[in-house]
Protein backbone atom coordinates (compact mmCIF):
# COMPACT_ATOMS: atom_id res chain seq x y z
CA UNK A 1 0.00 0.00 0.00
CA UNK A 2 1.10 3.67 -0.94
CA UNK A 3 0.84 6.97 -0.40
CA UNK A 4 0.32 8.51 -4.15
CA UNK A 5 -0.25 12.14 -5.43
CA UNK A 6 -1.60 12.19 -8.71
CA UNK A 7 -1.50 15.46 -10.69
CA UNK A 8 -3.44 15.82 -13.62
CA UNK A 9 -2.59 18.58 -16.28
CA UNK A 10 -5.45 20.93 -18.28
CA UNK A 11 -5.42 18.24 -21.35
CA UNK A 12 -6.14 15.27 -19.17
CA UNK A 13 -8.95 17.34 -17.60
CA UNK A 14 -10.18 19.48 -20.87
CA UNK A 15 -13.59 17.50 -21.25
CA UNK A 16 -16.38 15.67 -18.92
CA UNK A 17 -15.19 12.97 -20.59
CA UNK A 18 -11.39 13.34 -19.99
CA UNK A 19 -11.92 14.42 -16.22
CA UNK A 20 -14.43 11.01 -15.75
CA UNK A 21 -11.23 9.29 -17.36
CA UNK A 22 -9.37 10.84 -14.47
CA UNK A 23 -11.62 9.49 -11.96
CA UNK A 24 -11.21 5.84 -12.79
CA UNK A 25 -7.70 5.91 -12.50
CA UNK A 26 -7.89 7.63 -8.98
CA UNK A 27 -10.66 4.68 -8.16
CA UNK A 28 -8.36 1.98 -9.31
CA UNK A 29 -5.69 3.01 -7.23
CA UNK A 30 -8.09 3.29 -4.78
CA UNK A 31 -9.22 -0.21 -5.26
CA UNK A 32 -5.59 -1.64 -5.35
CA UNK A 33 -5.52 -0.47 -1.97
CA UNK A 34 -3.51 2.63 -2.58
CA UNK A 35 -4.17 6.28 -0.72
CA UNK A 36 -4.12 8.85 -3.32
CA UNK A 37 -4.20 12.62 -3.54
CA UNK A 38 -5.10 14.50 -6.98
CA UNK A 39 -4.10 17.67 -8.03
CA UNK A 40 -5.89 18.98 -10.61
CA UNK A 41 -4.46 22.16 -13.05
CA UNK A 42 -7.42 24.12 -15.02
CA UNK A 43 -9.60 22.46 -17.38
CA UNK A 44 -7.91 23.08 -21.15
CA UNK A 45 -7.74 26.46 -22.55
CA UNK A 46 -9.55 27.88 -19.77
CA UNK A 47 -6.07 29.84 -18.05
CA UNK A 48 -6.00 31.62 -21.62
CA UNK A 49 -9.56 32.69 -21.67
CA UNK A 50 -9.49 33.88 -18.27
CA UNK A 51 -6.60 36.13 -19.15
CA UNK A 52 -8.72 37.36 -22.32
CA UNK A 53 -11.08 38.38 -20.49
CA UNK A 54 -9.50 40.44 -17.83
CA UNK A 55 -7.66 42.24 -20.70
CA UNK A 56 -11.11 42.79 -22.75
CA UNK A 57 -12.12 45.03 -19.37
CA UNK A 58 -8.68 46.27 -18.21
CA UNK A 59 -5.32 46.14 -20.51
CA UNK A 60 -3.12 46.16 -17.22
CA UNK A 61 -5.07 44.68 -14.57
CA UNK A 62 -3.77 44.69 -11.43
CA UNK A 63 -1.83 41.44 -10.11
CA UNK A 64 -3.58 40.51 -7.37
CA UNK A 65 -7.72 40.28 -9.02
CA UNK A 66 -5.09 38.63 -11.84
CA UNK A 67 -4.59 36.10 -8.91
CA UNK A 68 -8.04 35.56 -8.21
CA UNK A 69 -9.62 35.44 -11.28
CA UNK A 70 -6.98 32.91 -12.74
CA UNK A 71 -7.35 30.69 -9.85
CA UNK A 72 -11.19 30.00 -10.41
CA UNK A 73 -10.09 27.51 -13.27
CA UNK A 74 -8.61 25.15 -11.12
CA UNK A 75 -11.46 25.14 -8.61
CA UNK A 76 -14.18 24.02 -11.44
CA UNK A 77 -11.56 21.36 -12.31
CA UNK A 78 -10.92 20.13 -9.12
CA UNK A 79 -14.88 20.20 -7.88
CA UNK A 80 -15.92 18.62 -11.30
CA UNK A 81 -13.43 15.53 -10.72
CA UNK A 82 -14.70 15.32 -6.67
CA UNK A 83 -18.29 14.83 -8.75
CA UNK A 84 -17.37 12.79 -11.00
CA UNK A 85 -15.74 10.52 -8.28
CA UNK A 86 -18.52 10.37 -6.09
CA UNK A 87 -20.96 9.48 -9.01
CA UNK A 88 -18.79 5.98 -9.07
CA UNK A 89 -19.68 5.29 -5.56
CA UNK A 90 -16.33 6.72 -3.87
CA UNK A 91 -16.33 9.63 -1.37
CA UNK A 92 -14.15 12.37 -2.55
CA UNK A 93 -13.56 16.10 -1.20
CA UNK A 94 -12.06 19.10 -3.10
CA UNK A 95 -9.51 21.22 -1.58
CA UNK A 96 -8.72 25.13 -3.31
CA UNK A 97 -5.05 25.78 -2.45
CA UNK A 98 -5.88 27.66 0.64
CA UNK A 99 -8.10 24.97 2.28
CA UNK A 100 -5.26 22.17 1.29
CA UNK A 101 -2.88 24.76 3.71
CA UNK A 102 -0.48 25.84 0.83
CA UNK A 103 1.30 28.64 2.37
CA UNK A 104 2.98 31.07 -0.24
CA UNK A 105 4.94 34.28 0.02
CA UNK A 106 2.96 37.37 -1.20
CA UNK A 107 4.30 37.81 -4.57
CA UNK A 108 1.32 37.89 -7.21
CA UNK A 109 1.38 35.36 -10.68
CA UNK A 110 4.95 34.36 -9.18
CA UNK A 111 4.23 33.25 -5.67
CA UNK A 112 6.67 30.59 -4.09
CA UNK A 113 5.45 27.91 -1.22
CA UNK A 114 6.32 28.55 1.63
CA UNK A 115 4.54 25.89 4.06
CA UNK A 116 2.61 23.01 3.78
CA UNK A 117 0.04 22.28 6.59
CA UNK A 118 -0.91 18.72 5.81
CA UNK A 119 -4.22 18.28 8.53
CA UNK A 120 -7.25 18.51 6.18
CA UNK A 121 -5.70 16.54 3.75
CA UNK A 122 -4.47 14.00 6.45
CA UNK A 123 -7.76 13.52 7.87
CA UNK A 124 -9.81 13.40 4.62
CA UNK A 125 -7.42 10.34 3.69
CA UNK A 126 -8.01 8.89 6.68
CA UNK A 127 -12.05 9.28 6.70
CA UNK A 128 -11.55 6.66 3.32
CA UNK A 129 -11.66 10.01 0.96
CA UNK A 130 -9.72 11.03 -2.00
CA UNK A 131 -8.59 14.39 -1.36
CA UNK A 132 -8.93 16.65 -4.81
CA UNK A 133 -6.48 19.56 -4.13
CA UNK A 134 -6.67 22.70 -6.90
CA UNK A 135 -2.81 23.04 -7.83
CA UNK A 136 -1.32 26.50 -9.53
CA UNK A 137 -2.08 28.56 -6.31
CA UNK A 138 -2.13 28.87 -2.34
CA UNK A 139 -2.21 32.04 -0.10
CA UNK A 140 -0.30 34.75 1.50
CA UNK A 141 0.17 36.43 4.45
CA UNK A 142 -2.26 38.50 4.10
CA UNK A 143 -5.19 35.90 2.81
CA UNK A 144 -5.03 37.05 -0.59
CA UNK A 145 -5.05 33.97 -2.96
CA UNK A 146 -1.60 33.70 -5.19
CA UNK A 147 -0.77 31.94 -7.75
CA UNK A 148 2.40 29.81 -8.34
CA UNK A 149 3.22 31.09 -12.43
CA UNK A 150 2.88 28.75 -15.53
CA UNK A 151 3.00 24.84 -15.01
CA UNK A 152 2.41 26.05 -11.14
CA UNK A 153 -0.04 22.47 -10.90
CA UNK A 154 3.18 20.88 -11.08
CA UNK A 155 5.01 22.70 -8.45
CA UNK A 156 1.42 21.93 -5.92
CA UNK A 157 1.85 18.22 -6.11
CA UNK A 158 5.43 18.11 -5.42
CA UNK A 159 5.09 20.14 -2.47
CA UNK A 160 1.73 18.49 -1.41
CA UNK A 161 3.56 15.11 -2.06
CA UNK A 162 6.42 16.78 0.58
CA UNK A 163 4.11 17.92 2.85
CA UNK A 164 2.03 14.52 3.38
CA UNK A 165 5.65 12.11 2.82
CA UNK A 166 3.76 10.35 -0.34
CA UNK A 167 6.09 8.07 -1.27
CA UNK A 168 5.88 9.12 -4.91
CA UNK A 169 4.63 12.01 -6.65
CA UNK A 170 2.71 10.77 -10.16
CA UNK A 171 2.59 13.78 -12.74
CA UNK A 172 0.15 13.14 -16.25
CA UNK A 173 -0.08 14.78 -19.03
CA UNK A 174 -0.49 13.77 -22.48
CA UNK A 175 2.97 12.20 -23.46
CA UNK A 176 3.94 8.55 -21.87
CA UNK A 177 7.39 10.10 -19.92
CA UNK A 178 10.41 12.19 -20.78
CA UNK A 179 12.01 11.78 -24.08
CA UNK A 180 15.28 12.66 -25.74
CA UNK A 181 13.12 15.37 -27.26
CA UNK A 182 10.16 16.79 -28.09
CA UNK A 183 8.60 13.50 -29.89
CA UNK A 184 6.48 15.82 -32.01
CA UNK A 185 8.97 17.16 -33.34
CA UNK A 186 11.59 14.61 -33.24
CA UNK A 187 9.86 11.72 -33.97
CA UNK A 188 12.59 9.42 -33.45
CA UNK A 189 12.88 10.81 -29.79
CA UNK A 190 13.09 7.68 -27.24
CA UNK A 191 11.68 7.82 -23.93
CA UNK A 192 13.83 7.56 -20.50
CA UNK A 193 12.95 5.09 -18.21
CA UNK A 194 14.93 7.13 -15.53
CA UNK A 195 16.30 10.78 -15.50
CA UNK A 196 18.65 12.97 -12.55
CA UNK A 197 16.98 15.75 -11.18
CA UNK A 198 20.29 17.84 -12.54
CA UNK A 199 19.47 16.75 -16.28
CA UNK A 200 15.94 17.08 -15.74
CA UNK A 201 16.40 21.42 -14.43
CA UNK A 202 18.26 21.59 -17.03
CA UNK A 203 15.88 20.37 -19.63
CA UNK A 204 13.02 22.23 -17.86
CA UNK A 205 14.54 24.95 -18.38
CA UNK A 206 15.76 24.96 -21.92
CA UNK A 207 12.24 24.71 -23.04
CA UNK A 208 11.08 21.13 -22.28
CA UNK A 209 7.71 21.12 -21.41
CA UNK A 210 6.65 17.90 -19.17
CA UNK A 211 7.89 19.19 -16.12
CA UNK A 212 7.91 22.42 -14.47
CA UNK A 213 11.59 23.62 -13.32
CA UNK A 214 10.49 25.02 -10.10
CA UNK A 215 8.48 21.38 -9.37
CA UNK A 216 11.37 19.61 -10.31
CA UNK A 217 14.05 22.06 -8.26
CA UNK A 218 11.55 21.59 -5.31
CA UNK A 219 11.76 18.16 -5.65
CA UNK A 220 15.61 17.43 -5.61
CA UNK A 221 15.57 19.80 -2.68
CA UNK A 222 13.76 17.92 -0.97
CA UNK A 223 13.96 14.08 -2.49
CA UNK A 224 10.31 13.75 -3.52
CA UNK A 225 10.71 10.83 -6.41
CA UNK A 226 8.58 12.16 -9.70
CA UNK A 227 6.52 9.84 -11.74
CA UNK A 228 6.02 11.41 -15.04
CA UNK A 229 3.42 9.17 -17.04
CA UNK A 230 0.88 9.38 -19.69
CA UNK A 231 -3.15 10.13 -18.63
CA UNK A 232 -4.00 7.87 -21.39
CA UNK A 233 -2.05 4.92 -20.60
CA UNK A 234 -1.36 2.47 -17.50
CA UNK A 235 1.71 2.31 -18.94
CA UNK A 236 5.07 3.17 -16.70
CA UNK A 237 7.03 6.37 -17.63
CA UNK A 238 9.78 8.28 -16.50
CA UNK A 239 11.13 8.38 -12.68
CA UNK A 240 12.59 11.62 -12.03
CA UNK A 241 15.32 10.75 -9.09
CA UNK A 242 18.54 11.34 -7.42
CA UNK A 243 20.23 7.90 -8.15
CA UNK A 244 19.26 6.28 -11.80
CA UNK A 245 20.27 2.99 -12.61
CA UNK A 246 21.83 2.96 -16.04
CA UNK A 247 25.12 4.24 -17.62
CA UNK A 248 25.24 7.64 -18.02
CA UNK A 249 25.23 8.95 -21.74
CA UNK A 250 26.82 11.94 -22.76
CA UNK A 251 23.69 13.33 -23.93
CA UNK A 252 20.67 12.39 -22.03
CA UNK A 253 18.81 15.13 -24.35
CA UNK A 254 17.53 17.82 -26.72
CA UNK A 255 15.26 20.96 -25.44
CA UNK A 256 14.03 23.58 -27.68
CA UNK A 257 12.29 26.69 -26.71
CA UNK A 258 10.38 29.01 -29.56
CA UNK A 259 9.30 31.46 -26.54
CA UNK A 260 12.27 33.79 -26.91
CA UNK A 261 13.49 37.07 -28.45
CA UNK A 262 16.83 38.33 -29.26
CA UNK A 263 17.51 42.26 -28.25
CA UNK A 264 20.53 44.06 -30.00
CA UNK A 265 21.77 47.18 -28.80
CA UNK A 266 23.87 48.57 -31.45
CA UNK A 267 26.93 51.18 -31.38
CA UNK A 268 27.10 51.50 -27.82
CA UNK A 269 30.10 52.94 -26.40
CA UNK A 270 32.62 50.30 -25.17
CA UNK A 271 33.05 52.00 -22.08
CA UNK A 272 33.20 50.90 -18.21
CA UNK A 273 29.55 50.37 -16.44
CA UNK A 274 27.54 50.66 -20.12
CA UNK A 275 26.95 46.92 -19.36
CA UNK A 276 25.87 47.01 -16.15
CA UNK A 277 23.68 50.52 -16.45
CA UNK A 278 22.06 48.14 -19.35
CA UNK A 279 21.11 45.11 -17.65
CA UNK A 280 20.65 46.93 -13.96
CA UNK A 281 17.72 48.52 -15.98
CA UNK A 282 16.27 45.42 -17.08
CA UNK A 283 16.24 43.63 -13.99
CA UNK A 284 14.36 46.31 -12.80
CA UNK A 285 12.04 46.57 -14.99
CA UNK A 286 11.87 42.87 -14.50
CA UNK A 287 12.96 41.29 -18.05
CA UNK A 288 14.41 38.15 -17.53
CA UNK A 289 17.31 37.94 -19.19
CA UNK A 290 18.68 34.63 -20.36
CA UNK A 291 21.88 34.95 -23.29
CA UNK A 292 24.12 37.82 -23.00
CA UNK A 293 26.46 38.34 -26.45
CA UNK A 294 29.23 41.41 -26.51
CA UNK A 295 30.95 41.66 -29.91
CA UNK A 296 34.31 42.54 -30.36
CA UNK A 297 34.51 46.39 -30.30
CA UNK A 298 35.46 47.79 -33.35
CA UNK A 299 36.60 51.76 -33.32
CA UNK A 300 35.34 52.34 -29.71
CA UNK A 301 31.85 50.66 -30.42
CA UNK A 302 29.99 47.31 -29.93
CA UNK A 303 26.95 45.78 -29.85
CA UNK A 304 25.71 43.59 -27.33
CA UNK A 305 22.80 41.34 -28.27
CA UNK A 306 20.64 39.57 -25.19
CA UNK A 307 17.40 36.60 -25.22
CA UNK A 308 14.48 37.20 -22.96
CA UNK A 309 11.57 35.56 -22.46
CA UNK A 310 9.00 36.92 -25.44
CA UNK A 311 6.17 37.45 -22.46
CA UNK A 312 8.91 40.15 -21.64
CA UNK A 313 9.65 42.03 -24.92
CA UNK A 314 7.07 44.97 -24.59
CA UNK A 315 9.21 45.64 -21.05
CA UNK A 316 12.62 45.16 -22.42
CA UNK A 317 11.94 47.46 -25.88
CA UNK A 318 10.56 50.37 -23.36
CA UNK A 319 13.54 49.70 -21.28
CA UNK A 320 16.27 49.64 -24.19
CA UNK A 321 14.43 52.71 -25.61
CA UNK A 322 14.57 54.79 -21.96
CA UNK A 323 17.98 54.50 -21.93
CA UNK A 324 19.17 54.37 -25.22
CA UNK A 325 20.36 58.20 -24.62
CA UNK A 326 21.89 57.22 -21.69
CA UNK A 327 24.30 55.35 -22.61
CA UNK A 328 24.87 56.79 -26.26
CA UNK A 329 23.94 53.83 -28.19
CA UNK A 330 23.13 54.25 -31.99
CA UNK A 331 19.74 52.13 -32.19
CA UNK A 332 18.02 48.69 -31.02
CA UNK A 333 16.17 46.00 -32.69
CA UNK A 334 14.50 42.97 -32.26
CA UNK A 335 14.47 39.67 -33.75
CA UNK A 336 11.47 37.27 -32.58
CA UNK A 337 11.87 34.94 -34.93
CA UNK A 338 14.67 32.59 -33.03
CA UNK A 339 14.97 29.44 -30.91
CA UNK A 340 16.93 28.27 -28.09
CA UNK A 341 18.16 24.56 -28.80
CA UNK A 342 19.74 22.63 -26.11
CA UNK A 343 21.73 19.86 -25.35
CA UNK A 344 21.51 18.55 -21.67
CA UNK A 345 23.83 15.96 -20.23
CA UNK A 346 25.71 15.47 -17.23
CA UNK A 347 28.18 12.95 -19.17
CA UNK A 348 29.28 16.17 -21.23
CA UNK A 349 31.62 17.36 -18.15
CA UNK A 350 33.62 14.22 -18.87
CA UNK A 351 33.60 13.65 -22.81
CA UNK A 352 35.45 16.24 -24.82
CA UNK A 353 34.25 17.12 -28.09
CA UNK A 354 30.38 17.81 -27.85
CA UNK A 355 30.80 21.45 -28.76
CA UNK A 356 32.67 20.67 -32.26
CA UNK A 357 30.10 17.61 -32.32
CA UNK A 358 27.18 19.79 -32.15
CA UNK A 359 28.74 22.61 -34.86
CA UNK A 360 29.59 19.74 -36.95
CA UNK A 361 26.34 18.37 -37.49
CA UNK A 362 24.47 21.72 -37.55
CA UNK A 363 27.35 23.41 -40.53
CA UNK A 364 26.33 20.53 -42.55
CA UNK A 365 23.00 20.62 -42.64
CA UNK A 366 23.13 24.44 -43.01
CA UNK A 367 21.78 25.48 -39.95
CA UNK A 368 23.28 29.10 -38.61
CA UNK A 369 24.30 29.37 -35.19
CA UNK A 370 23.55 33.27 -33.84
CA UNK A 371 24.54 32.72 -30.39
CA UNK A 372 25.88 30.19 -27.82
CA UNK A 373 26.00 29.93 -24.12
CA UNK A 374 27.31 26.33 -21.95
CA UNK A 375 27.36 25.11 -18.83
CA UNK A 376 29.14 22.20 -17.23
CA UNK A 377 25.94 20.15 -18.35
CA UNK A 378 24.23 22.19 -21.55
CA UNK A 379 25.36 23.51 -24.24
CA UNK A 380 22.73 25.77 -25.76
CA UNK A 381 22.40 27.79 -29.33
CA UNK A 382 20.28 30.21 -31.04
CA UNK A 383 19.10 29.69 -34.38
CA UNK A 384 16.72 30.84 -36.84
CA UNK A 385 13.14 29.47 -35.88
CA UNK A 386 12.20 27.84 -38.98
CA UNK A 387 15.52 25.45 -38.50
CA UNK A 388 14.72 24.84 -34.48
CA UNK A 389 12.91 21.43 -35.45
CA UNK A 390 15.37 20.65 -38.01
CA UNK A 391 18.29 21.64 -35.86
CA UNK A 392 16.64 19.54 -32.66
CA UNK A 393 16.36 16.42 -35.35
CA UNK A 394 20.30 16.59 -36.77
CA UNK A 395 21.74 16.98 -33.46
CA UNK A 396 19.65 13.86 -32.24
CA UNK A 397 20.88 11.92 -34.49
CA UNK A 398 24.76 13.12 -34.28
CA UNK A 399 24.82 11.79 -30.58
CA UNK A 400 23.25 8.50 -31.43
CA UNK A 401 19.62 9.32 -29.35
CA UNK A 402 17.60 7.95 -32.55
CA UNK A 403 15.14 4.93 -31.56
CA UNK A 404 13.89 2.25 -33.54
CA UNK A 405 10.53 3.43 -33.67
CA UNK A 406 8.56 6.09 -34.80
CA UNK A 407 6.06 8.47 -32.52
CA UNK A 408 2.90 8.88 -33.48
CA UNK A 409 0.04 11.63 -31.86
CA UNK A 410 -2.73 9.63 -31.01
CA UNK A 411 -4.28 11.80 -28.29
CA UNK A 412 -4.37 14.93 -28.95
CA UNK A 413 -6.31 17.34 -31.25
CA UNK A 414 -4.52 19.63 -33.75
CA UNK A 415 -5.80 23.01 -31.92
CA UNK A 416 -4.29 21.36 -28.59
CA UNK A 417 -0.95 20.28 -30.30
CA UNK A 418 -1.12 23.94 -31.68
CA UNK A 419 -1.82 25.56 -28.82
CA UNK A 420 1.54 23.56 -27.15
CA UNK A 421 3.89 24.68 -29.64
CA UNK A 422 2.64 28.25 -29.25
CA UNK A 423 2.87 28.25 -25.80
CA UNK A 424 5.08 31.16 -24.35
CA UNK A 425 4.50 33.47 -26.94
Amino acid sequence: MSLIVAKFGGTSVASPERIQMVAKKLIAKKQAGHDVVAVVSAMGKTTDELVGLARAVNHNPPAREMDRLLSTGEQVSMTLLAMAIEARGYQAMSFTGRQAGIETDGMHATAKIVKVHNERIMEALSRGFIPVVAGFQGIDPNDDITTLGRGGSDTTAVAVAWGICADVCEIYSDVDGVYTADPRVCPRAKKLDAISYDDMLELSGSGAGVLQMRAVEFARKYEVVIHSRSAFSDADGTYIKEEIDMEEAVITGIAHDTSEVKVTIRGVPDMTGVAAKVFSALAGNNVRVDMIIQNISEDGFTDISFTCAGADLSCARETVERILPDIKAREFDADEDIAKVSLVGTGMKSSPGVAARAFTALGENEINILAISTSPIRLSVVVDVAQAAAAVRCLHTAFGLDSDSVFEETQLSAEEIAAKMNKGR
